[in-house]
């Protein structure tokens, strides 16, 4: 078990006794964090070698910078290092273990890598500003800046990746050789709350429709073990206060907050289905204790 130790000067929007990361607290660090941002993912210039927010968020969380490697970063580099180009031709082989966040700059996309520190796990992320997004999260996640249709380029992204998270309507499975090599994807959808819609609104979400339609045909045309998640409108409320709803139709009516949509994309990754899995989700009465188990119950309903 960490020992938790208090900061000489902790960040003044957390409370001052140690706090264990759950569904509220990471609610709490994702409101901190843009808090401190004017701008999410917003470059700040220093001379001088500094901790980051985040390394002073989970150095805070886990009980101080030596257990830093114990979470699962590696050791920090320097604000002016770290971000020369890779040999992006190169074939060394290395385990797949690394989630990849399609879109790293979203703000939904930006919930996902923050559940995926607190879980400890190995993240590459797609940015279009590879330097705000270290200055954001630090050594935690291995940032890509570059272009998909470039084969180099998404051969660099992939290595490594057992899983794929697309949390948002960002054209990454337009083509379906961009998630070669991937062992698992876990797809957000709005496809049901589009479908649902009439009127204007109906008009209004045509294009989204169509291409939520088209990321979910590919991810199941993919060949590859996939779990699409139709959430309800997404909203911008707090995480960890609400139960959930999975009844089927749900998703064309209700809602889901954005933190909590996040979440479940991230727990998602720890249950994979023998070839598919599709369910609705908003928020409702139903609280979650075990996620493994309620995956578990999904991908035994899917089956039967």
């Amino acid at each position: 078990m960490a020992v938790a130790l208090r900061l000489s000067k902790p960040p003044s929007s957390f409370p001052t006794h140690p706090v264990a990361p759950s569904l509220l607290c990471y609610s709490q660090l994702f409101s901190s964090l843009q808090r401190r941002t004017a701008s999410p993912l917003r470059c700040r210039c220093s001379k001088k070698k500094e901790t980051s927010f985040m390394d002073q968020l989970l150095d805070y969380i886990e009980g101080g910078p030596k257990l830093r490697k114990w979470y699962g970063a590696p050791e920090l580099l320097p604000k002016d290092g770290g971000l020369e180009n890779e040999d992006e031709s190169s074939e060394i082989d290395e385990a797949r273990d690394a989630v990849l966040v399609t879109d790293g700059e979203s703000e939904i996309g930006q919930m996902v890598i923050l559940s995926l520190i607190l879980k400890r796990a190995r993240i590459k992320a797609l940015v279009k500003d590879k330097r705000a997004a270290i200055d954001a999260f630090g050594t935690y996640v291995e940032t890509m800046v570059g272009d998909l249709n470039d084969k180099t380029f998404l051969t660099n992204a992939l290595r490594g990746v057992r899983a794929i998270i697309c949390a948002s309507n960002d054209g990454f499975f337009s083509d379906i050789g961009r998630t070669k090599g991937a062992q698992h994807i876990v797809l957000l959808s709005q496809l049901a709350f589009y479908r649902g819609s009439s009127g204007i609104q109906a008009v209004m979400n045509s294009k989204a429709r169509k291409l939520a339609e088209r990321d979910e045909e590919t991810v199941i045309a993919s060949g590859i073990p996939y779990t699409i998640i139709r959430a309800g409108l997404l909203q911008d409320s707090p995480g960890g206060k609400q139960g959930f709803s999975f009844s089927k139709g749900a998703a064309a009516k209700g809602r889901l907050s954005k933190e909590d949509a996040a979440a479940v994309c991230v727990e998602a990754l720890d249950s994979l289905p023998e070839e598919g899995l599709i369910f609705e989700v908003v928020n409702g009465e139903e609280k979650v204790r075990d996620w493994k188990e309620k995956f578990a119950e999904f991908i035994g309903t899917a089956e039967e």
